[in-house]
């Protein structure tokens, strides 16, 4: 029985982690900044009533967490340190470096933490890069978007989980009415429990092609690719995800993984999971952005059926120091996921889920609760629900994750 430090639960309700740790017979303490946010989910009270200690620090202050947690490693001490919000990544390095535990290095986690930094460090490297600017005002954004020429993408540094992006690809984009470039800084963007932007913008050439999510386990600088996902969006101009198919490591992804495992050798990639988006475009992979954590998204549950083993005790196992955390391993199955939405905006009342059954459909969830307001997906924050199907073809369980959603009914009442 390990004890484990959990910072955190990404995007806010995500309690797999947890779980994981419970059916592991591990004994977990939460940190938060704001339990509060956590108590007020009914769903989230049984896993939380299960933590071993809650250590609240509000606000959020790394010297008074760090204080406190050295007390309690003290008389309790803790085996891993782990944390799947971005927010909190720099955080979680210096505490493992303070208990002295494993984690990725803490260098590596503060260049990750900003997509220009790392855009400079591959460029210098000798990886080749789209054509990128840093924004730090509008004036900057305007001349950036200027010297670049369409079609740009522009999205936060600090940013992640597909949130505030903008793309502008034709000449009426630019219009001030539809894009204000003169407005767009400060942005005041909350990312919650506290965490404010940064206000640095990357603006980078948008490239088209099919964009994939690549998940890896390192230890001691040696990298191991889990599998790929490819991933579906919903029509333009959304940026968030519809759905996406994951496939265990095999032999035919042998370019894929050469090129990210170049990728996190060049950013010093020493341990730890990393979830990289790349897009394949006629001239060859790029990369999207690099994190600094497991998938989110409860991606990691997906992976885990086609996988035929917990991605999440694998996170836990590697953590605790275990350099074969996660074997190689080929199932011969896929596993699909696909998001219940809204086709309009409002209140939303209730979600009636399809009769029929089928033992290919894993997972079932609806995420958000009546009363919630609810719009047509614009980022991913704004999915109500998903169904993960695991079966031999991708077309297969494509054709019954479909038909699901399809069937699945979202009652509105009118948002006043």
């Amino acid at each position: 029985m390990a004890h484990l430090l959990v910072l955190e639960l990404p995007g806010g309700n995500d309690s797999d982690l947890l779980q994981a740790a419970v059916e592991r017979g591990d004994e977990f303490t939460f940190l938060s900044s704001q339990f509060d946010h956590y108590t007020a989910q009914a769903q989230l009270q049984p896993i939380l009533a299960m933590a071993k200690f809650k250590v609240e620090v509000s606000p959020f202050d790394y010297d008074e967490v760090e204080k406190a947690i050295l007390v309690l490693h003290a008389s309790h001490p803790f085996e891993a340190v782990l944390c799947l919000l971005d927010t909190r990544i720099i955080d979680a390095s210096r505490l493992a470096h303070a208990l002295q535990l494993p984690f990725l290095n803490r260098a590596a986690t503060e260049l990750l933490r900003d997509k220009f930094s790392v855009r400079q460090r591959l460029t210098g490297r000798g990886l080749p890069q789209p054509g990128f600017a840093l924004a730090r005002s509008n004036e900057e954004l305007k001349l950036a978007v200027e010297e670049l020429g369409l079609p740009v993408l522009i999205k936060p540094t600090d940013g992640y989980g597909s949130q505030n992006i903008v793309v502008l690809r034709f000449p009426e984009d630019l219009d001030p009415y539809l894009t204000p470039l003169d407005d767009m800084l400060p942005s005041g963007m909350d990312y919650g429990l506290g965490v404010k932007a940064n206000d640095r913008l990357l603006v980078e050439r948008y490239l088209t092609g099919t964009i994939v999510g690549c998940d890896t386990f390192s230890f001691n600088g040696q990298h191991q690719l889990l599998g790929i996902n490819e991933k579906l969006f919903f029509e333009a101009p959304s940026f968030a995800i519809r759905g996406g198919c994951f496939q265990p490591n095999r032999p035919e992804f042998g370019g894929i993984q050469s090129y990210i495992f170049s990728l996190l050798d060049a950013v010093d990639f020493d341990f730890g999971a990393a979830h990289i988006e790349i897009i394949l475009t006629d001239s060859g992979p790029q990369l999207i952005e690099i994190n600094a954590r497991l998938v989110g998204a409860k991606l990691p549950r997906l992976m885990s059926f086609a996988l035929g083993k917990s991605v999440y005790a694998g996170l836990i196992d590697l953590h605790l120091g275990m350099s074969d955390a996660f074997g190689l391993c080929d199932t011969g199955m896929v596993a699909v996921t696909r998001w219940i939405v809204a086709e309009h905006p409002g209140l939303l009342a209730s979600v009636t889920l399809p009769l029929w059954q089928d033992a290919r459909i894993r997972c079932v969830e609806i995420l958000k609760m009546p009363g919630d307001c609810v719009r047509p997906p614009t980022e991913n924050a704004d999915r109500i629900g998903y169904v993960m199907v695991c079966a031999p073809t991708q077309a297969e369980a494509e054709g019954i994750a479909d038909k699901f959603v399809s069937e699945c009914v979202c009652c509105l009442k009118p948002a006043t």
